[in-house]
């Protein structure tokens, strides 16, 4: 995603005294980014896939006050904690490290969020024990930590969302006693609520790509909160599910819940709490076994009313996080039916199934249970798929009327500069 100098006309006249928020999003496939007005409304959005780039219009840039950016959960970055360079390749967001669960699992309370090979704290510790013990000057940041000190220029600051996973207790709002005892616990970042202001934009970006003096820069959170986020769903039992190279699933619930068996965890969302978790199964899957044309073309041939009897685990390799916790449980994608129909057909109803088991693993935790769900995410485009999934469901499921992150990134934005003190 670039800033770039693109010219490109923008629709309507530009007002100047026009306030306008940037939200930018770095999923796992590609990157996004929305511009919006105090009302919610889209002054211009785009989207690109990996490595290609799109610029943010040139008009909107000197009216954008706020930015904020969402990053895939748990993707890991540790850097020097003087310059911000990486000492060590990125650990990505469902990388399992499965040598640091049992000093994890040692220290950690039973079935604690950080219980998981995929978790941000043993991606930590794994490094900590091949690499890092030597290393005095080292920092720990998420994916959306590092791209906005790429714009603002403060190290070792974090948002309450993405600092979940590496054990931050967003109830009492500090770091567990058990972790803050720990060696490595100098590499933990500041925490801070998403939508807060840092600083401002750098100056030698704003004087670069055309920013206003006073933008300032906004912690964000991940990329599945962002998602529900920009769909507004806003009461207890409703949810969203996001259906991008993965499946996470977010219910707004009265009741925190956490529980690592099942790889499920809370999130704070001001005075509620965002229950769920993320599945492996998802778009990754199917980008391994269908063009886009031909997902397209399959899917129209699918009646949705009718029950497909294949009974898959649609992964994209060996391992699952949610709603079973197994880093050892391996793809079942067999037998393939002759008809490609039938065969997307039973890949998508096995997914519905798996996000049905989810939703009822999570009433039976003692969450809110779910009573409509919207999605997001690539998926949410394919007609045919709702259809499977309300029935499967047994629920009303509708396609967010936003349904990027990017623009749930942006509302963040708005956030900050509503309480901005810089």
């Amino acid at each position: 995603m670039s800033l770039g100098n693109n010219k490109k006309e923008v629709m309507g006249v530009v007002g100047t005294s026009e306030r306008f928020y940037l939200g930018l999003d770095f999923g796992t496939s590609g990157a996004r980014f929305a511009i919006i007005d105090l009302d919610g409304k889209i002054q211009a959005e785009a989207k690109r896939e990996y490595p290609l780039y799109s610029d943010i219009p040139l008009e909107l840039r000197k009216h954008i006050v706020s930015i904020s950016i969402d990053g895939t959960s748990a993707t890991t970055l540790i850097v020097h904690s003087d310059t911000g360079e990486p000492l060590s390749r990125p650990f990505l967001y469902n990388e399992s490290c499965p040598d640091a669960l049992p000093m994890v699992k040692s220290i950690a309370p039973p079935n604690h969020t950080v219980c998981t090979g995929s978790s941000t704290l043993c991606k930590l510790v794994s490094w900590w024990n091949n690499a890092g013990s030597n290393q005095k000057s080292a920092l720990l940041l998420h994916q959306a930590d590092w791209l906005l000190w790429l714009l603002h220029g403060k190290l070792g600051v974090s948002d309450y969302n993405n600092a979940l996973k590496v054990g931050y207790d967003p109830e009492v709002d500090s770091y567990p006693s058990w972790l803050v005892c720990q060696p490595y616990s100098h590499l933990l970042p500041s925490v801070v609520a998403p939508g807060t202001p840092i600083a401002s934009l750098k100056e030698e970006i704003r004087n670069k790509f055309g920013f206003q003096k006073d933008c300032v820069v906004c912690t964000g959170t991940t990329d599945s909160i962002a998602a529900f986020l920009a769909a507004r769903a806003t009461q207890p039992g409703k949810a969203v599910t996001s259906l991008g190279s993965t499946l996470a699933i977010k219910l707004l619930s009265n009741t925190r819940i956490e529980d690592s068996r099942f790889g499920v965890y809370s999130h704070r969302l001001d005075d509620k709490w965002l229950v769920g978790g993320a599945s492996n199964t998802g778009g990754a899957v199917l980008r391994q076994l269908f063009t886009d044309d031909q997902l397209d073309n399959l899917s129209e041939q699918i009646n949705p009313s009718e029950a497909s009897l294949l009974d898959y685990y649609p992964l994209p390799k060996v391992g699952e996080r949610f709603p079973v916790a197994d880093p050892n449980l391996a793809p079942r994608l067999v037998p393939r039916p002759e008809s490609d129909v039938e065969y997307l057909h039973g890949i998508l109803e096995s997914i519905a199934r798996i996000e049905a088991k989810a939703y009822g693993l999570l009433k039976d935790l003692g969450a809110t249970e779910v009573d409509e769900v919207f999605t997001a995410g690539g998926g949410a485009k394919n007609e045919k798929w709702t259809k499977i999934r309300e029935r499967v469901l047994g629920l009303p499921v509708i396609r967010a009327n936003q349904t990027e992150a990017a623009y749930g990134a942006a509302l963040l934005a708005i956030k900050g500069d509503q309480v901005n003190i810089l």
